[in-house]
């Protein structure tokens, strides 16, 4: 099994394409999204001439919502997924931001009083997190101390209050839950982990029991309770001793024509794995400061392998991409580049200045 392009064609970075934002959401079941603009970015180079904006409009109209569900950080998701999402996994979430509520002073009885009055707040329409500020400071809450603000938010969102609204230019907005999503039967714990974690390991796999624990944020009895459920929707294999779980269904990747994909920051190719030693070769870990770069900075993948890095600039109107590759790279590979970094172009709708840069 060629592990990285069986990823690859599971997480649709190869083969067939989803059709709008929303799919492709729904096919990941949750998008990593606390620098939304490289989630516009990742959502969108998995569709097909899917610009920025129509990444935009699918926030705005609640088509995908953006909260903060599995590990205490932002996710994008549909609103046939968040209530059961939050119920299995806001517990976790919060459990893992109980030191940032004691440092913030956050407790039980200013959180139920912050919810009461963001949500009377929200009941006259979207507002941004300055606007619901100023609300809780006329309350009594002054939302400045050591982020309190967005320790408050958070719970909001977690005690399936408040979710996102619509944009305001490029201002983010909060809406009522109950109000964007209409109420839905709660699934039993047992039936949310099993779901959970056969769409983890159809979108993302193949992958370990460890690597969804990750990814979920739940317990590794919880992700494994999930993955011996969710069969025989999911099937393992053993690859260099160790258990991976995929789909087994899924078409297998195929071809010699090498694939190439500018990836944004934190993008799940890269994010949703405990182990990522697979993703870059040893030799060429020395290019960056730590392996946390792999993640937390746009990178350059070829034939599903972190081999470079690259950034952007826009300057009077162009798109500048730089890509800096760790070595030497083929014509096909060039062109492979060169075809990824016209796609990020278009989702801008700006002309294109391509310069690979020699290996350091």
């Amino acid at each position: 099994m060629d592990l990285l392009h069986e990823r690859l064609r599971s997480q649709h970075l190869l083969g067939s394409p989803p059709a709008t934002p929303a799919d492709v959401v729904r096919h990941l079941v949750a998008v990593q999204s606390q620098d939304y603009p490289a989630s516009r970015w990742a959502v969108a180079q998995r569709t097909p001439n899917l610009a920025g904006a129509h990444v935009d409009d699918a926030l705005s109209n609640g088509s995908i919502l953006r909260t903060h569900v599995l590990r205490p950080t932002w996710h994008l998701v549909t609103p046939e997924d968040i209530r059961w999402m939050l119920l299995l996994t806001a517990p976790r979430v919060k459990a893992l931001m109980a030191y940032g509520y004691r440092r913030s002073g956050v407790d039980a009885a200013m959180l139920a009083k912050s919810n009461r009055v963001v949500a009377a707040a929200l009941r006259r329409g979207p507002l941004t997190r300055i606007e619901l500020g100023d609300a809780l400071r006329h309350e009594g809450i002054e939302p400045r101390f050591d982020n309190r603000l967005a320790h408050l938010m958070i719970g909001a969102e977690l005690d399936a209050i408040v979710c996102s609204g619509p944009l305001l230019g490029k201002q983010h907005t909060y809406a009522l839950l109950d109000e964007v999503v209409p109420p839905a039967p709660a699934k039993d714990r047992a039936t949310a982990l099993a779901v959970l974690a056969g769409r983890y390991f159809t979108s993302h796999g193949p992958a370990t029991i460890k690597d969804f624990a990750w990814w979920s944020g739940l317990s590794i009895a919880d992700a494994t309770s999930g993955a011996n459920t969710a069969q025989p929707q999911t099937e393992c294999t053993e690859v260099a001793g160790r258990t991976y779980w995929f789909a087994p269904t899924a078409e297998r990747a195929g071809g010699a024509a090498p694939t190439a994909h500018l990836l944004p920051d934190f993008d799940e190719y890269t994010v949703a794995y405990a182990d990522r030693t697979h993703l870059i070769d040893a030799a060429d870990l020395h290019h960056m400061p730590s392996r946390m770069d792999v993640i937390s900075n746009n990178v350059l993948v070829v034939n599903g392998r972190v081999v470079g890095s690259w950034k952007r600039a826009i300057e009077q109107g162009t798109l500048r991409v730089t890509v800096t590759p760790f070595q030497e790279l083929t014509k096909r590979a060039r062109a492979a580049i060169a075809t990824a970094a016209a796609r990020y172009a278009a989702f801008l709708q700006l002309p294109l200045l391509l310069e690979v840069q020699p290996p350091p």
